[in-house]
């Protein structure tokens, strides 16, 4: 288990929920290891449970400088290559950015109000491969199931992930 520093302003995903997260992804959605974007990475422990299940490609996005640095030496002690960090802000991130990315995973923190404006960058811009997952993580309490794409949550504790697929806007009823 991967220890980070104290001092970083993160709320990492329990391993319990983080366990439950991804054997949803790999039960139902076997197509979307390969180009992968951690949104609001904090420790990096969703991208290092991708990485340590043999995802392809992973890109770790950050504000903090602490939490890239930490994301940065973990993988060099662990040999990770396939996973690449990016020191920016979230929505201005999805804004410039040309990748698409099969499986995009959005953690902010609880009390920054975003999720329903990066949702929203996702489906403009098409930043979401076809037949991608959107998996947003959120306290218990919100309800995204108003989003367009959305498919269905699972509640472990205060944490909630939701999930959206077919977010190709020509593709929504």
């Amino acid at each position: 288990m991967l220890q980070a520093p104290d001092n970083l302003p993160v709320r990492p995903t329990t391993d319990f929920a983080k366990t439950g997260l991804f054997n949803i992804i790999e039960s139902r959605f076997k197509n979307s290891t390969s180009s992968c974007l951690d949104l609001c990475a904090g420790t990096g422990s969703i991208s290092f449970e991708m990485a340590s299940r043999g995802y392809k490609s992973i890109t770790a996005i950050d504000l903090h400088p602490g939490c890239i640095k930490f994301i940065k030496e973990t993988c060099t002690k662990l040999g990770i290559s396939n996973l690449h960090t990016l020191r920016t802000d979230a929505i201005l991130f999805l804004e410039k950015t040309i990748e698409k990315f099969d499986l995009i995973f959005v953690d902010p923190p609880f009390d920054l109000d975003i999720r329903s404006r990066i949702h929203q960058i996702i489906i403009e811009r098409k930043i979401l491969q076809e037949n991608g997952i959107l998996i947003l993580e959120h306290n218990s309490a919100e309800n995204y199931e108003q989003l367009e794409g959305f498919d269905f949550s699972r509640k472990y504790g205060n944490v909630t992930f939701s999930f959206f697929t077919n977010l190709e806007p020509n593709k929504l009823p």
